[in-house]
């Protein structure tokens, strides 16, 4: 058979050629031209990230970022990038008609062994740390406009109870870290405090006192922490088990607070700027609903009636006086105002490859309230310098923070107990001529405590220069040292025109000047030893502490100016009087080390031990050794785990046991010392001696297993503890005739805190969308473990073994006699007598659960993140302060469900102003009767982000945000305010808007 060949003749060449033509045109219509595509990749915090992979998704086209975090490559309208880097968040960006992108990287929290973890004297990662550490990252500290950065972690960590006592801005928050160890409690007592570490230098974390009132037991002082700007923190970490705390010896027995500033990042970057401004408004969240001037005559006059008494002009002004048809709102007047806050936080970073920098400023102004000029003002400056040598074995991190606030502020509890006080038909404030209206003495003007003025200055310098140098590439050598300055100056003026003129004829005028000063040093000398053998890791760190610290206080008392303008300068007071001229000094030395050891990183253990001296113990009783171990299983990282990897990503059972120590007391206490007599003729004793009282001993065990599901993009954790503090350090009562109140020594009584923590967190993302959820629950308990004869001894009605610390001994209420109207209680041992016998119910208040509940919803250039805080508790219901019946309003709910004659059944006692009313009115604040259920849910965040697109603006980023806070509270306290109850001003509801910007 013949084979046949085609030819291509001249005739069939014009039509393969016209066929090519067609084709190249339909090609070059469905494929679209390619462009170049640039762009810059940076954290969170706008520093670069070199080492990016940027690829185009179905496709084998990639780059890499620079040093600088900038990348190029070429692309298509239909494509899509895909943006990728070890700890971070990936994402995916359609290109579109875009050719600038600037891209900013979130952290991966999915990401175990990624993300570091600052351990305190060494780092980890979520995956490998053996022991309980919480933490909080910027992203959520500097959103929210709060003076102090511990406000900012409420609702946020397991085992972590963070309690804002008040809305006025400056006080100290309350904090305790898995409950309360120690017997000792107060104000200016640190035995619950925690452990501060700023940049790895310590701080007096006692509050300030203060002579305005902010020292009231409602509130906890000023806050040295209030110096700090949140804006400039990268992180907060707590410390919360043996095996975390122990490193930290006898100051990590109440757990340690971790917070890192921010730093400046390597590489050839071009210098950078970043600015955030917001400005917004407070207001009291809620008001009282209480009786209106109609109901208020009508419950006085049948006060008068039950009683059988007439109303004179001195016990009822109200009545006979005042106008019966005026209303005053008094807490829309007293505390009804608008809070102003206002901030502005501006940032420079840049440097070299080798040297960096970061350097910041901010200023935080908020008004108050309350009528009056009360204003709290804060400025701070920060600066951090890091260097490393070319061959890179010598390091040196340099940062300082300077903070100063002016708190023209005080507590507020005398307008707000005023004002849920007042009668509703109190005269009007000031007089025809603008003067304050004492309404010929019939009253107390509640504005006269404006022209009690007060000023408090705070000012604090924290530095630390750290060195390190590598001896070997496995040895590094590194010194540690700090320095703390702290000054505070407080002036309160009192003049004539504070007292009514008609009752004060011969009052004085008067001013009291506060003085306080810290300075602390401390001294870290360090080895750190790393070094792998085959599957086998090992990191040691042997190191020691030298710690300095030195405080005074002075307090000097001017009585009596010629001239109100004189107010302040001591040296035109008809009298001083020094009421308080103290000074103290504490040193504190330790050696620790720690040895961590991992095999297969599948198997770890981690050894931790520390040798004490505390110069707050007599000679014979200062040093002291404490320890701990810690150790992780991981069993996903098994063979015969394996199977389970497509659902059960991760698994650890992790556990921890070990001891730290407390010489959280005063100074000098083991010593005598005397004063002298009036008049210098001798001196007397002021103190015993007690040479032989020792350190509080703080055990903690425990267990935990750490779950991860679906590659971690679920992720569940549980943990047990148990602490037990014991040889408690507290001042033993002593009887009166010895002629002191107490003596310092160590009580045999051991206190134990046990509880449940459990977290859970996911992280979706889906193209431009993305979902973070993370919920933490705690579930606490405290007792009284022990106390060997306290029946006998001066605790035997304040504390019950087998209870927690914070209990109520009450009288059992029984409701309403429906024939007297009268409260009624049970009469125990039947004397006709009530006294502390008849206490027979305990009330425990501490918080059974709380937790918190957070959600982030991303999608594109649009965020929404809230938080709902959550907890669980038993507290006093709120009740006038004064007996129902004499001069003031009461609720309206229980005017609504009062007796009024016999045989009614009510649950609120009669109206009445006689001798059995008031006896029974504050026997019922005693009893059961008064404490309910004051759980709340609260929407304690709620913040709104939206990102400009400025890539053709020279602007990095651009991001407009709404953040609120406090905003809904759902509770059956029918008090201001479930968290800081009676007549403390609330936690204002806020809400701000600002800006923040990076270029």
């Amino acid at each position: 058979m013949k084979n046949k060949t085609t030819r291509l003749t001249g005739a069939a060449l014009p039509g393969l050629l016209c066929l090519f033509m067609s084709l190249s045109a339909l090609w070059a219509s469905a494929s679209p031209l390619q462009s170049r595509v640039t762009g810059s990749v940076t954290d969170t915090n706008d520093n670069p990230i070199p080492g990016v992979s940027i690829s185009l998704t179905n496709t084998n086209t990639g780059t890499q970022t620079d040093l600088d975090g900038n990348f190029e490559l070429v692309a298509s309208p239909q494509d899509t990038l895909r943006i990728s880097y070890i700890g971070f968040k990936t994402l995916l960006l359609p290109v579109g008609n875009q050719t600038r992108f600037t891209i900013t990287l979130q952290q991966d929290i999915t990401d175990l062994g990624e993300v570091t973890i600052n351990a305190g004297y060494y780092n980890t990662t979520r995956r490998e740390q053996t022991g309980s550490i919480a933490r909080v990252t910027a992203e959520e500290i500097e959103r929210q406009p709060v003076t102090n950065p511990l406000a900012a972690l409420q609702g946020r960590m397991a085992g972590v109870s963070i309690v804002q006592r008040s809305g006025v801005p400056g006080n100290a928050p309350s904090i305790q870290i898995r409950g309360q160890n120690s017997l000792r409690s107060g104000f200016g007592n640190s035995g619950n405090l925690p452990l501060y570490i700023i940049d790895g230098v310590p701080i007096d974390s006692a509050p300030l006192n203060s002579s305005s009132g902010l020292t009231s037991p409602n509130l906890g002082g000023i806050d040295p922490l209030n110096t700090l700007n949140p804006a400039n923190i990268e992180s907060i970490e707590v410390l919360k088990d043996a095996d975390a705390t122990a490193i930290y010896g006898s100051r990590g027995a109440n757990g340690v607070i971790l917070i890192t500033t921010k730093q400046g990042t390597g590489g050839k970057q071009k210098t950078r700027f970043n600015a955030q401004i917001y400005t917004g408004a407070g207001v009291v969240p809620r008001k009282l609903d209480l009786v209106t001037t109609a109901d208020y005559i009508s419950l006085r006059q049948e006060a008068f009636a039950n009683d059988g008494t007439t109303p004179t002009e001195s016990n009822s002004p109200d009545l006979l006086l005042w106008d019966p048809d005026r209303y005053t709102d008094w807490q829309e007047t007293l505390f009804g105002g608008t809070a102003e806050t206002t901030g502005v936080n501006l940032g420079v970073s840049g440097g070299s490859e080798r040297t960096y920098y970061n350097l910041g400023v901010g200023y935080q102004r908020e008004t108050s309230v309350f009528p009056g000029d009360f204003k709290y003002t804060k400025l701070t400056a920060n600066l951090s310098l890091n260097h490393r040598s070319s061959d890179e074995r010598f390091k040196l991190q340099l940062s300082t923070s300077f903070g100063s606030d002016n708190n023209r502020q005080f507590d507020g509890s005398s307008f707000v107990s005023t004002a849920l006080s007042l009668a509703p038909n109190a005269p009007a404030l000031y007089s025809d001529d603008g003067a304050l209206n004492w309404e010929d003495s019939s009253w107390n003007n509640p504005l006269a405590t404006l022209y009690r003025e007060s000023e408090a200055r705070v000012q604090q310098l924290i530095s630390n220069l750290s060195l390190n140098y590598a001896i070997t590439p496995q040895l590094e050598a590194r010194l540690n040292t700090g320095y703390t300055l702290l000054t505070s100056e407080e002036v309160t003026e009192q003049p004539i025109r504070f007292y009514n003129p008609a009752l004060w004829a011969n009052a004085r005028s008067r001013s009291i000047h506060l003085s306080a000063g810290r300075q602390s040093w401390i001294v870290e000398p360090q080895l750190n030893y790393r070094n792998t053998w085959g599957k086998f890791n090992l990191d040691a760190l042997l190191g020691s502490t030298f710690q300095h610290r030195q405080g005074s206080t002075l307090n000097i008392v001017g009585i009596g100016y010629s001239n109100d303008q004189l107010l302040g300068n001591l040296a035109a007071a008809e009298q001083v009087v020094v009421a308080d001229n103290s000074t103290s000094e504490y040193a504190y030395a330790a050696a620790f080390g720690r040895i961590g050891l991992n095999y297969a990183r599948k198997y770890y253990l981690n050894l931790t031990g520390r040798r004490d001296g505390s110069s707050r113990f007599g000679p014979s009783r200062r040093f002291a050794s404490f320890g701990a171990v810690g150790g992780a299983w991981i069993l996903s990282e098994e063979s015969w785990m394996q199977g389970l990897k497509p659902f059960l990503s991760f698994t650890k059972l992790r556990g921890s046991y070990g001891s730290a120590g407390s010489d959280q007391i005063g100074d000098y206490g083991y010593l005598d010392t005397y004063s002298t007599t009036p008049g210098g003729g001798g001196l007397y004793p002021t103190q015993l001696t007690n040479p032989i009282y020792s350190w509080e001993r703080n055990r903690k065990l425990e267990l935990a297993l750490e779950l991860g599901f679906l590659k971690d993009q679920l992720r569940l954790n549980t943990s047990w503890y148990r602490n037990r503090s014991s040889n408690q350090l507290v001042g033993y009562n002593l009887p009166a005739i010895t002629g002191f109140t107490s003596v310092q020594a160590n009580l045999d009584a051991t206190v134990e805190n046990t509880g449940w923590e459990f977290e859970a967190s996911t992280n979706l993302n889906s193209g431009r969308f993305s979902w973070q959820a993370s919920l933490n629950v705690s579930i606490p308990q405290n007792r009284l473990v022990s106390f060997p004869g306290i029946e006998e001894s001066s605790y035997a009605n304040t504390y019950k073994v087998g209870e927690s610390l914070n209990i109520q001994f009450l009288y059992d209420h029984t409701g309403v006699d429906p024939e007297t109207g009268l409260y009624t209680f049970v009469d125990v041992n039947e004397d006709g007598v009530y006294n502390f016998d008849d206490r027979v119910v305990v009330k425990d208040l501490n918080r059974t659960l709380f937790g918190g509940f957070r959600n982030q919803f991303s999608y594109g250039r649009v965020s929404l993140d809230f938080l709902w805080e959550f907890v669980v508790q038993d507290g006093q219901q709120y009740y006038s302060s004064g007996v129902p019946g004499r001069l003031g309003p009461i609720l309206q709910e229980d005017y609504e469900r009062r007796w009024q004659s016999p045989g009614d059944m009510a649950s609120f006692q009669k109206l009445s102003q006689g001798l059995d009313a008031l006896r029974t009115y504050f026997r019922f604040q005693t009893s059961d009767g008064i404490y309910t259920n004051t759980s709340f849910l609260r929407l304690r965040t709620l913040g709104l982000n939206y990102e400009l697109p400025t890539e053709k603006l020279g602007i990095n980023s651009c991001i407009l945000f709404l953040q609120g806070q406090n905003l809904l509270t759902l509770t059956s306290y029918r008090g201001l305010d479930p968290q800081s109850p009676g007549t403390t001003l609330p936690a204002l509801r806020t809400l701000t808007a600002g800006l923040k910007l990076n270029f």
